[in-house]
């Protein structure tokens, strides 16, 4: 299997805070596959990791690069940026 990368921009106002961080873990964890998340030159951690999320520290307009293998990989991928560049944050 080859792996796939995606570069996305955080789009919360308030960052990769709790509640979107969560909505995030959660969405990796149903996927069942491995996936990482990485800030800038950062060293990636565990995507399903909650605290390894928001330990990031990413704020609106930071990009953080996604990686997985394994069958389904791209459409996972759209899954996961779908809920990275939305803004969780909205009323």
């Amino acid at each position: 299997m080859t792996e796939v990368s995606r570069t996305v921009r955080i789009g919360s106002s308030h960052g990769l805070h709790a509640r979107p961080a969560k909505l995030f873990t959660q969405a990796v964890k149903d996927a069942g596959v491995p996936v990482t998340i990485a800030k800038g030159a950062g060293a990636p951690v565990n995507a399903a990791s909650i605290l390894g999320v928001i330990a990031l520290g990413a704020e609106k307009g930071d990009y953080v690069t996604l990686t997985t293998d394994g069958e389904g990989a791209n459409e996972l991928l759209d899954v996961l940026t779908e809920l990275l560049t939305t803004d969780h944050d909205e009323n």
